[in-house]
């Protein structure tokens, strides 16, 4: 049986517990969240000395982890084995491991939970053990949140942290952790323990505890391209190169090049409303009036070189045509094209 992490987290919180999960998926977060859920909630702390086993895919062929699975509890209720690194077990898609794992899914031994984690990769939708994974099975398929949801997610994310961030705050976390989604976490969880009871996260304390400047970052540099505001980008751009780790080329191409496709909706769709323009971007409503802005200081044939320039630069920095352009050369043209596009 299908079903979203969020379901099979929530269940598990109400103790109830699957023979069988499976796994799978790019996004790494929801996978190690129900891991972690099971590893440390499925069994009493006395209990899983003699009845909780860790495997790593690398280390087992399928009949070993099958064995392990196939095993009753001792004094206990049930026992758990998990599989990480699943996409690892040797041989997983030969004809034997396969029919060794049907034959299991088919009919898995009720005492136990087996939990295959099986990162990065998925079964072939195609091919019939994915099939009855997905009908005996509880199947997770994680995937990558989409960069236009991400501050949806975020915010969402907050609320079950107990965590009141306004819609600011949320894009900025957006916009400068990117969609790893154990990184957002793991910096939330350090700045949930500094907030006082009730109180609110604030861009000012993600800057000051996060560590994104304030003064230098992928957003002011947006900003200061949309505003025309050349020495202002030149001397974000040097500290970029100066620190790459702060702010990377790649990153911050893709960031400009979304800000200013949106640039170029809103010019040719400005006559909605906030609400409904802000739907058409997939932005929240608040953030529309920055790419109201944008779209007056830029006409639309200057907006698609812009995008075209951008897409130029991302070239460059994957060394397609660079010639002998290194990132404060690719930074500084995109510069000049951007503000003196006429």
């Amino acid at each position: 049986m299908a079903a979203s992490a969020q379901a099979v987290l929530e269940e598990l919180r109400k103790g109830i517990f699957r023979p069988l999960y499976f796994l799978q998926g790019e996004e790494p977060f929801y996978i190690d969240a129900i891991v972690d859920y099971i590893e440390n909630h499925a069994l009493a702390a006395s209990e899983r000395s003699f009845n909780q086993l860790i495997l790593y895919g690398k280390e087992h062929k399928m009949g070993d982890i099958i064995v392990q699975a196939r095993r009753f509890p001792m004094m206990a209720q049930h026992q758990v084995v998990i599989v990480k690194e699943a996409q690892d077990i040797p041989q997983f898609n030969e004809k034997e491991s396969l029919a060794l794992f049907q034959k299991y899914v088919e009919n898995p031994v009720q005492s136990t939970i087996l939990v295959f984690a099986h990162k990065y990769k998925k079964l072939d939708g195609r091919k019939e053990i994915s099939k009855i994974v997905e009908k005996k099975a509880t199947l997770v398929n994680s995937e990558k949140v989409p960069d236009y949801k991400l501050a949806e997610w975020i915010a969402s994310y907050v609320k079950t942290q107990n965590i009141t961030a306004g819609s600011a705050a949320v894009q900025l976390l957006a916009d400068h952790l990117g969609n790893d989604l154990s990184r957002i976490a793991n910096e939330l969880e350090k700045v949930k323990i500094l907030l006082p009871e009730k109180g609110e996260l604030t861009k000012e304390i993600i800057h000051e505890k996060i560590g994104i400047s304030k003064e230098f970052n992928g957003i002011e540099f947006q900003n200061a391209l949309a505003n025309r505001n050349m020495a202002k980008a030149l001397q974000i751009a040097s500290y970029f190169v100066a620190n790459p780790k702060a702010a990377a080329l790649i990153p911050n191409l893709a960031l400009l090049f979304n800000f200013f496709t949106k640039v170029l909706q809103t010019s040719k769709n400005g006559k909605l409303s906030d609400a409904d323009l802000g739907k058409l971007l997939g932005v929240n409503p608040f953030f529309v009036k920055d790419y109201r802005s944008a779209s007056k200081r830029f006409s639309e044939i200057q907006i698609l070189h812009i995008l075209h320039q951008i897409r130029l630069a991302d070239g460059y920095s994957k060394g397609i045509d660079s010639g002998n352009r290194n990132d404060e050369a690719i930074y500084k043209d995109l510069i000049f094209q951007i503000v003196r596009s006429n």
